[in-house]
């Protein structure tokens, strides 16, 4: 079992995804404490991975409570003695037209998917740092990717998961920390209403939570975002084309207009190691613009 001796937090995780995370982690050998804001339905998880010989406690706690996080990463350390891995798995929809959706509503969902994520990210960062090992995942999704209608809240915070992964990867590497981004598409709660009765019937939870296993093992990748739904996964990346140099003149926007095709060329584009890349990039082109200049002067 990849994960024997291993021990994870799996957020939201009293039912739908994040229960078979747990029950997944569990089987590859990792005691698994299971959150959830209900306690009988983290406890009911728990109670599934004991009865098929593992080890798991349960958790109750909103990941929106800084305290409460506090006390469920104490609670983990005291009994198991460290952390290895975070799935940032709990969430929440409350899906509207942009034109029809409460301040309100984009609040709340920030709140819990990217707060969330964020407070157990940082409950959790110190151990692994001392530790120099540490998994986490962050749970993005299509419709922060690619957009989707009726989903500006939860797009927008979808997407800032990626920004922090991304971040938190680049900070984390020197301790052992790979930080990766897992996109599921799965017949849950969150999702019924939203896919086709057909869809939700192959799109089995179940089928998502092997993608978990290669991005929190011992050799897993880091900054990673893999999309993964009945069965199938594939890997999203945020890319920059090569793009062109047009300078500083003063009909620089209408030659924009003119090369647009060129500026958007996805021919050799690449994947920025870190976000000063652009600027790098930026510069040099300019500096070498320039140097041609005088050239051919």
């Amino acid at each position: 079992m990849e994960l024997t001796g291993r021990t994870a937090i799996v957020t939201g995780a009293g039912g739908g995804l994040g229960r078979e995370h747990a029950l997944y982690l569990a089987r590859q050998g990792a005691r698994v404490a299971v959150n959830d804001v209900s306690l009988d339905s983290a406890s009911a998880v728990a109670a599934e991975i004991e009865a098929a010989g593992g080890e798991s406690m349960a958790i109750a706690g909103s990941v929106t409570d800084e305290a409460a996080v506090e006390r469920m990463v104490a609670a983990v350390k005291q009994d198991w003695g460290r952390i290895d891995i975070l799935v940032n798995n709990a969430g929440i929809l409350r899906d509207k037209s942009f034109a029809k959706m409460t301040m309100a509503d984009f609040r709340l969902v920030v709140d819990v998917h990217l707060f969330g994520a964020a407070i157990c990210s940082k409950a959790v960062w110190e151990t692994m740092r001392e530790q120099q090992y540490g998994r986490i995942v962050m749970t993005t999704s299509s419709s922060g990717l690619y957009g989707n209608f009726g989903q500006a809240n939860y797009g927008a915070a979808k997407m800032a998961l990626v920004g922090l992964m991304q971040t938190l990867a680049i900070e984390g590497a020197k301790y052992g920390i790979r930080v990766n981004a897992l996109a599921p598409t799965a017949a849950t709660q969150m999702t019924k209403g939203v896919l086709s009765d057909d869809s939700l019937d192959v799109l089995n939870p179940a089928l998502v939570s092997p993608a978990l296993l290669p991005l929190v093992g011992e050799e897993a990748p880091t900054r990673a975002i893999v999309c993964a739904g009945a069965g199938h996964f594939a890997a999203a990346h945020v890319t920059l084309t090569q793009g062109i140099q047009v300078g500083s003149g003063p009909d620089a926007g209408e030659i924009l207009i003119q090369r647009w095709a060129e500026v958007v060329d996805r021919a050799d584009e690449m994947i920025p190691p870190y976000g000063f890349f652009q600027a790098e990039r930026e510069v040099a082109c300019a500096q070498a613009a320039s140097t041609v200049a005088v050239e051919l002067l």
